[in-house]
């Protein structure tokens, strides 16, 4: 396992839309083991979502740490949103040192494969709602300073 170099903003390779994982591709030793390269980074990097692009790999791949355990989630589509939506902080790994307030949708469904190439669902909510909208966006080009308000910058410490 290794550690990926993430890319930030203003990269234009983050402004891609990803490709979608053909389902020959899901169990290569190359995608296995870039899955758990991403999981490995994410981890490392103190993030708790990290999408394919973010490491400059333009397909729809992202890694979700949720309490204790890593999602992998390959081509996800979320298929389902609730009515009721909330702001809440977010950062980015791709944007250092910036928050900002973002509204999302409360509850939303998801469907994956997951790293065996098996259609699954996740209905989140809450934060893991969050993180799986601003990881999809991540796939769609999107990054969170897009859709914020109330961006703050953290002031860089002197090293």
């Amino acid at each position: 396992m290794s550690i990926l170099p993430v890319i930030t903003n203003p990269n234009p390779h983050l402004r891609r839309q990803a490709k979608e994982i053909s389902a020959d591709k899901i169990k290569t030793k190359k995608l296995q083991e870039f899955c758990l390269d991403m999981a490995e980074t994410m981890l490392k990097k103190d993030g708790v979502g990290l999408a394919a692009t973010q490491v400059d790999e333009n397909i729809r791949l992202v890694t979700i740490k949720d309490k204790e355990a890593i999602l992998i989630l390959i081509n996800p589509k979320i298929t389902k949103k609730s009515f009721a939506r909330v702001w809440g902080e977010e950062g980015c790994l791709s944007v250092p040192g910036v928050y900002g307030q973002v509204r999302r949708h409360k509850k939303i469904t998801c469907l994956y494969l997951d790293q065996a190439g098996k259609p699954k669902k996740i209905e989140a909510s809450d934060m893991l709602a969050r993180i799986i909208q601003h990881e999809v966006d991540h796939l769609d080009g999107i990054l969170f300073i897009d859709n914020a308000k109330d961006l703050t910058e953290e002031k860089q410490k002197n090293e």
